[in-house]
């Protein structure tokens, strides 16, 4: 895959994706709209823009691309500088394609200039829905037919009395049967009530034993003990803690606290680890990409 591939597949997840030394790719959420000129009708999707000055590497896409290719963070970050550098070069003399997000090109500043795939909808609430167009409908106008108004004497010509003795007959037997059914739905429904009050005291008043219960298992865990920290800082407020604790956890890490130091601050960790040498690996990582001021704490 190509660099292009894994923004592709983040935006779909995250709503701002940056390329590390280029710009970031932004997402803004709109709700569905209609064009009242054409008759179309779009459904609510991610607006898509790029933002040059967002270049700092908060770990997300690297983070992703070694994890897609079973890669250290490290080479994944060799592979973004290296399809960062083919894009440059393109960009000097013609038009870059970012997969399906859309289109890079340079001004006469030198600046970039990006163009949004169009047809491309990164809100996964919309999958499946496309922009649908309907031809415009005119209203008619009512016409109201007026019939020729009839008198009392001749509706009772043109009925003839056999028909009138039957209509009556009908309701009369209508009426009966609607009564008598009245008065079976009644008789049924204090039938079900007391068979309902039958089952709840058989339930009531039942036992359930169980001559041979299972064996009770007793599972023994040991906890993995991580006694080194690598300390993304300290705060002197909790909130702040608790701040920084939820940053990183977004951004992929597997972060905590650990704890107040010898001045009263609370520590977040990036990471913790069982053994110093995943530790003093993970920490050089950490302090050449993300921040140099990240320390080793062993607790």
């Amino acid at each position: 895959m190509t660099l292009a591939n894994y923004i592709n597949d983040l935006l779909y997840r995250y709503d701002c994706v940056i390329v590390p030394n280029f710009g970031g790719f932004v997402t803004n959420k709109i709700g569905a709209r209609v064009n009242t000129t054409t008759h179309t009708f779009y459904p609510p999707k991610k607006q898509l823009t790029f933002n040059a000055y967002l270049q700092h590497n908060d770990g997300l896409l690297a983070n992703y691309i070694a994890s897609s290719k079973n890669t250290s963070f490290e080479e994944a970050i060799t592979f973004i500088a290296k399809e960062v550098e083919q894009w440059n070069e393109k960009l000097a003399t013609t038009t870059v394609t970012v997969a399906s997000v859309g289109s890079m090109s340079l001004n006469e500043e030198k600046q970039v200039v990006f163009e949004p795939n169009i047809s491309s909808n990164f809100l996964k609430e919309s999958f499946g829905l496309a922009e649908v167009s309907t031809p415009s409908v005119e209203r008619v106008k009512e016409v109201t037919v007026k019939s020729l108004p009839t008198t009392k004497e001749e509706n009772k010509k043109t009925i003839p009395l056999y028909v009138r003795r039957a209509a009556v007959a009908a309701v009369f037997v209508g009426i009966t049967y609607v009564g008598w059914n009245g008065v079976q739905s009644q008789e049924q429904q204090k039938v079900l009530a007391n068979q309902e009050k039958a089952v709840e005291k058989k339930i009531q008043s039942a036992t359930f034993v169980i001559d041979n219960p299972l064996p009770t298992i007793n599972l023994n865990v040991s906890k993995e003990d991580r006694s080194f920290h690598i300390i993304a800082g300290a705060f002197q407020e909790a909130h702040n803690a608790e701040n920084k604790l939820a940053e990183l956890e977004e951004k992929g890490y597997d972060a905590s606290i650990v704890g107040k130091n010898g001045l009263g601050l609370t520590q977040v960790a990036f990471a913790s680890y069982a053994t110093r040498a995943e530790a003093r690996k993970a920490l050089e990582i950490i302090k050449e990409s993300v921040s140099e001021d990240a320390w080793l704490l062993t607790k």
